[in-house]
């Protein structure tokens, strides 16, 4: 049964549409300037056709938050878009303003206009249900100078903010064309993955990786998990291994006792279906040097999984059924520490399995390595695609869901 609204449920032509999208993007630290656009290039499907059936759009996003280094306007972004698009996006350098509200009243059919990052307002960053978000400064301000609210913004559907959930509750609202592919393809891979299932779980975010470790494989979504980057740090921490004092600094904000505790129990709970690195990479005298687990700690902080590491997670990648990536093995982008997570992405595809990449840090590796057209799927959520296999509610489908009842229940 049909939960939620998308493009097919609407006539466009002459409509003013809010469109709702995640488009934050991987900067250079030094020039600001956007290095990698894989998410604008997914949502212009969505941009393209709501224009082409003749709507005045209206874009709202965010990139990254106040307090962030790469917390900058979306200028860059809409010259972007334009380039996909083929033709131009208006960009005014306000959100709800005079500025906006005038841009807004003089759209024509078939144009679009970018307003600036929504993360601007203070709103925006706080978390409330839907009901209280619709009474917020944004969505007063937007929604009587709008028709049809569109979201396909999947990458931040595990957020309950204004510009995301608070227009369901006063406007038409659907999915866009990214939104709904994502919802239908990560349902048909993981609620009935191809068998052996394996996780291969890295990155930085040690807290979510213990939760996420415990409910794949407690839930029989994952058979087995692969432990890289951080995460696989911390669970050789949880293990007794001493990392060295350089490696665990890094894990500082996240290696509490609590953390650490969560961790045992999953060593405890999951046993052999939990696989950890048997080598790690450093960098010595200006080189990649590997060092056995066995031999830590080192003075050094760990950039990679080592080698043997690689080959031992590649022979159970290549012979799964699915494969799913989220986190890349170590620092990608250094020079030399590219080995584990391009090793292992190769390895899933050269598998004759599914094989599943998600979250922006590993969707950019897979860029530049030149690989993401080979994987089954690659999947542009982070968050939201962690919330969405530990079973959650994400707060952005829920309100597309209310909105979608409301709807119906009108006739």
């Amino acid at each position: 049964m049909k939960e939620i609204n998308t493009l097919e449920d609407f006539e466009f032509q002459d409509r003013t549409v809010l469109l709702r999208v995640d488009i934050n993007c991987p900067l250079d630290r030094e020039t600001l300037r956007i290095i990698n656009d894989a998410r604008i290039r997914r949502i212009s499907q969505t941009v393209s056709e709501l224009l082409s059936r003749g709507s005045r759009l209206v874009v709202l996003a965010h990139q990254s938050r106040r307090g962030k280094w790469d917390f900058i306007s979306l200028e860059q972004h809409a010259q972007h878009l334009s380039r996909y698009v083929g033709r131009e996006v208006r960009f005014v350098d306000d959100v709800l303003g005079e500025r906006a509200l005038d841009a807004i009243g003089s759209l024509r059919s078939g144009e679009v206009l970018m307003l600036d990052n929504v993360r601007l307002l203070d709103c925006e960053t706080e978390k409330r249900p839907m009901e209280e978000h619709a009474e917020s400064e944004l969505v007063k301000a937007l929604a009587p100078l709008a028709d049809i609210f569109i979201c396909d913004a999947f990458g931040a559907a595990h957020r309950s903010q204004c510009s995301l959930v608070g227009f369901q509750a006063v406007l038409p609202s659907g999915a866009g064309r990214l939104m709904a592919k994502e919802l239908f393809t990560l349902k048909k891979i993981f609620d009935a993955p191809r068998r052996p299932s394996v996780f291969i779980i890295g990155g930085a975010k040690f807290g979510d990786a213990v939760e996420m470790v415990d409910n794949v494989l407690r839930r029989g979504k994952a058979d087995s998990v692969l432990l890289t980057g951080l995460a696989g740090n911390a669970f050789l921490r949880a293990r007794g291994v001493g990392l060295g004092e350089a490696s665990e600094d890094a894990l500082k904000e996240e290696l509490n006792e609590e953390n650490l505790a969560a961790a045992r129990q999953a060593l405890r709970d999951h046993g052999p279906r939990l696989i950890l690195p048997v080598d790690v990479a450093v960098e010595r005298d200006g080189v990649r040097h590997e060092v056995l687990v066995g031999d830590l700690p080192c003075a050094e902080q760990i950039l990679d999984i080592g080698s043997r590491s690689v080959e031992k997670y590649a022979r159970v990648i290549r012979s799964a059924g699915t494969s799913f990536m989220s986190g890349p093995a170590g620092c990608y982008e250094r020079p030399g520490f590219e080995t584990g997570t391009k090793g292992l992405m190769l390895a899933m595809i050269d598998g004759d399995g599914r094989s599943v990449v998600g979250g922006g840090h590993t969707v950019g590796a897979a860029e530049g390595f030149d690989l993401s057209d080979q994987f089954s799927y690659v999947s542009t959520a982070g968050g939201a695609l962690e919330t969405f296999l530990l079973g959650k509610p994400l707060p952005v489908v829920e309100a597309l869901r209310h909105a979608h009842r409301r709807e119906k229940s009108k006739g």
